[in-house]
């Protein structure tokens, strides 16, 4: 058996984060896991640039987040292949009212634009400080601030049902 490094083992640890942040940015599983792959064998090909002072987790998920640009940018560049499938499998419905709410909230956060769940996986699941999450993204902090706040007020108007309209009215 091979030994592994501390490296190695801390990458391991953050394998579960990263495959959630994935999917927010994919919305697809297996592109998601694609993604994982080619963010963690980056990591290690480029393990020398990391500075151990430095919050590992915000290295990865910048790793990741700078993939995943170039791989947006890449297929943006080639024509879009159209899948002859519905990639959606016979999931059953929901039974319970948990249920029923957890997919309610889920349906409320695809609504989202990529921006804001990008943001709201970083901060409010991952535990990302917003300077973190500005560093991981290359944002300004007040940036991520404002984006932040709107993401989740968006959220609970798309989960409340009642979409403000942005426009302002003039009497």
């Amino acid at each position: 058996m091979i030994a592994l490094t501390s490296f190695e083992e801390r990458l391991i640890a953050e394998i579960p984060a990263l495959r959630r942040y994935g999917r927010v940015l994919c919305r697809d599983r297996e592109a998601a896991e694609d993604l994982v792959q080619d963010s963690v064998e980056r990591a290690l090909r480029h393990r020398h640039m990391w500075r151990r002072p430095g919050n590992f987790r915000a290295w990865l998920f910048r790793i990741m987040h700078n993939v995943h640009a170039n791989d947006v940018r890449w297929r943006a560049r080639r024509p879009q292949a159209v899948a002859f499938e519905d990639g959606h499998g016979g999931a059953e419905a929901p039974t319970q009212e948990l249920r029923a709410e957890v997919g309610q909230a889920l349906a409320a956060f695809d609504q989202l634009g990529d921006d804001h769940r990008q943001l709201l996986v970083l901060i409010g699941i991952e535990g990302f400080s917003y300077r973190e999450a500005a560093r991981i993204l290359s944002l300004p902090e007040g940036t991520v601030m404002s984006r932040m706040s709107r993401a989740r007020e968006r959220l609970l108007d798309v989960m409340a049902g009642q979409a403000r309209d942005r426009l302002r009215r003039i009497k």
